[in-house]
């Protein structure tokens, strides 16, 4: 008759084997590349003071998660310019995480532009992601100023002259809305990079297979720089819904049908959001990719649910992370 000793004995061995079978298994490819991605972080700047504590808090809350940088939006027609500056100020003196300064054409002259992009490096700011901008309210269609930059690609050109600072530029996966067809926005993206760009944003997408075409695409239009996804973790699906046909983003079905009778269930909204983009990074993953973008509409818990469940943790920085140079290699 086996004693408890036994007992003990034999479920000690038969964890300990257990552990050792798990540790022969081979990782998964997409772990091959690298064991966690590389994540980053985008924020708007607040209005109110309410809002200015909020945006803080959340900034505190992904410092720690190790990201390669946050960036900080600028609304149309620099409609946000000093909110930017004051934000990305705020963060340069309090966070390790490196920041990235957004930059438009729109509505401003090309000294008031590169105005800007002297004071983000003032502030330690080392990354712009250089835009055209949106219309402003009321206006269907870019206009850009007299004396200002007509296009992304000029302003990245710019830039890069000046130097000194690491550029992002925005992608469109679903193609954007005032491309003549997806090969003239695909060369657009390529015109960027070839001016100076080290990297492009996707705007976000709900589907693997959206990004993945794309990519190949890119990469078969000679484009060899990242090209980091965007990803959204649902806050509200009304408000996504329009931030979607804004940009020419397609909302499936089944995302809106997976929401459906959640609007007075925050807390299973939060679960089905955060399940939702955790499994589409994972989809990426597996097809290669370590990087990604998250817009975070300043609330921190769907960002860290999801690095959560892509294994990343929290670090202890005691010097800042390396430069924008480095983790865009």
């Amino acid at each position: 008759m086996s004693t408890p000793a036994d007992i003990s004995q034999s479920l000690s061995q038969g964890a300990n084997e257990t552990a050792e079978r798990l540790a022969r298994r081979p990782k998964p490819k997409a772990l091959l590349i690298r064991d966690t991605p590389r994540v980053s972080f985008e924020l708007f700047p607040p209005s109110t003071p309410e809002g200015q504590a909020g945006f803080v808090d959340t900034a505190d809350q992904l410092d720690v998660l190790g990201g390669t940088f946050m960036s900080v939006t600028y609304g149309a027609s620099g409609t946000s310019q000093a909110r930017t500056l004051n934000a990305l100020q705020t963060l340069t003196s309090r966070c390790t995480t490196p920041m990235a300064g957004h930059l438009t054409c729109a509505g401003e002259s090309k000294g008031a532009v590169m105005a800007v992009v002297e004071a983000y490096r003032t502030a330690g700011v080392g990354q712009v992601i250089a835009l055209r901008g949106d219309p402003p309210r009321g206006q269907s269609t870019f206009q850009p100023h007299p004396r200002g930059f007509a296009s992304a690609f000029e302003l990245v050109s710019a830039i890069s002259r000046r130097g000194g600072f690491d550029i992002g530029v925005a992608a469109y996966p679903e193609v954007h809305p005032e491309a003549r067809s997806d090969k003239d926005d695909l060369d657009n993206l390529k015109r960027k990079i070839d001016a100076g760009a080290r990297y492009a944003i996707t705007q976000f997408f709900f589907e693997a297979d959206t990004f993945l075409r794309f990519r190949d695409r890119a990469v078969a239009a000679g484009i060899q720089a990242p090209i980091i996804p965007g990803i959204l973790p649902v806050v509200n699906l009304k408000r996504t819904v329009t931030m979607a046909k804004a940009c020419g983003t397609h909302v499936p079905g089944w995302v809106e049908s997976l929401f459906d009778g959640l609007d007075d269930a925050p807390r299973i909204r939060t679960l089905v959001s955060a399940t939702i983009a955790a499994e589409l990074c994972t989809r990426l993953r597996d097809h290669g990719v370590d990087r990604f973008h998250f817009y975070t509409l300043n609330r921190s818990e769907l960002a860290w649910a999801v690095c959560r469940m892509l294994g990343l943790g929290t670090v202890q920085r005691t010097q800042p992370c390396p430069s924008a140079a480095a983790s865009h290699a």
